[in-house]
């Protein structure tokens, strides 16, 4: 039985890991994957072990956190430091190391393995984890599904009532050929008739987490919300005599790169979801001081649809040619 190893950093995993890590696969019995990870780099070590775990179930993928030096010029013993670090991780011998740097030859030397070399001049997938890390954008069919979501640009759409946000967000999203995450709290109130008696508010906030998330993962470099968390504390204010602290708390902390507040300068629309018929430019204002205190900038929409939808892709191209 043929042991395998590969190691690497994983920052970001990427397609030319992926076909390394495949490669060594077919050519042994069993394959060993070693994420090493420091503590002050700047992708986290369990999150990049997460990954990779996901993407190879059927390998053994284990998470290596020693301070390990990163260069032979930075301690003597270097390999030395390497061996033990790695003999106690792994347990058992390993027969081949597979890598596309040329540290694998020595690694397998003092591992007393075979060095198998992959694609070292990056011919067959010219990228590098650095390279993703400063442009994701420009890598984004490199990146893995699961990957994506670390590196997406989220544009959250908020605002009062009857303003075009839905619209609004499927435009958007069809524009850049990219997916849009629907409202989550529609379809809870829908099924209830619009009734918010007993209504479970920190539901909608994790079910509108939880499938931004799950959605995020088929994006195409940026996801479209139609709302977010913050918006379920502006209507818990409005509606439910306040947001609880806690929701408020995790409303907050949630991270959006822009945010398309919608003006009410539209005629208002009556549905059985909708609630406040005369209550848009409150509701304008408080969507802004929320957005003011969790310290979010956003980009304010109005005008006729056309006004609307070319100040939405303007900043949305904009945050795509944002580098990281």
């Amino acid at each position: 039985m043929t042991h395998g190893l590969v190691l690497g950093k994983f920052m970001p995993p990427h397609i030319g890991h992926l076909y390394l890590c495949e490669v060594a696969r077919r050519m042994c019995d069993r394959l060993t994957i070693v994420v090493g990870t420091l503590a002050r780099e700047p992708i986290d070590g369990a999150l990049r072990h997460a990954w990779m775990r996901e993407i190879f179930p059927n390998d053994r993928v284990i998470h290596l956190t020693d301070e390990n030096p990163q260069q032979p010029s930075e301690a003597p013993d270097f390999w030395e430091i390497w061996r033990q670090s790695l003999t106690r991780a792994i347990g058992e011998p390993v027969d081949v190391v597979f890598a596309s740097e040329a540290y694998g030859q020595q690694l397998a030397r003092v591992l007393g393995a075979r060095f198998v070399s992959v694609d070292p001049a990056r011919e067959t997938f010219p990228v590098s984890g650095t390279s993703v890390r400063l442009d994701p954008m420009q890598h984004w069919r490199s990146l893995p599904r699961c990957v994506r979501p670390h590196f997406v640009r989220r544009v959250s759409i908020l605002g009062p009532e009857s303003t075009g946000k839905t619209t609004l967000a499927r435009a958007l999203a069809e524009g850049l050929d990219t997916v849009m995450v629907p409202e989550w709290a529609r379809h809870v109130l829908e099924a209830r008739g619009g009734s918010l008696e007993g209504l479970d508010w920190s539901e909608l906030v994790r079910g509108q987490i939880a499938s931004e998330d799950a959605i995020a993962r088929e994006a195409n470099r940026l996801i479209v919300c139609d709302t977010d968390p913050l918006a379920t504390t502006v209507w818990m204010d409005a509606l439910a005599g306040g947001c609880t602290p806690d929701l408020r708390a995790v409303a907050e902390s949630r991270r959006y790169d822009l945010t398309l507040l919608t003006a009410p300068d539209v005629p208002w629309v009556k549905d059985d979801v909708r609630y406040l018929p005369e209550g848009g430019a409150a509701f304008f204002s408080a969507c802004e001081a929320a957005l003011s205190r969790a310290g979010r900038d956003y980009v304010v929409v109005r005008g006729d649809w056309r006004e609307r939808r070319e100040i939405a892709e303007r900043a949305a191209n904009r945050l795509i040619g944002q580098r990281t």
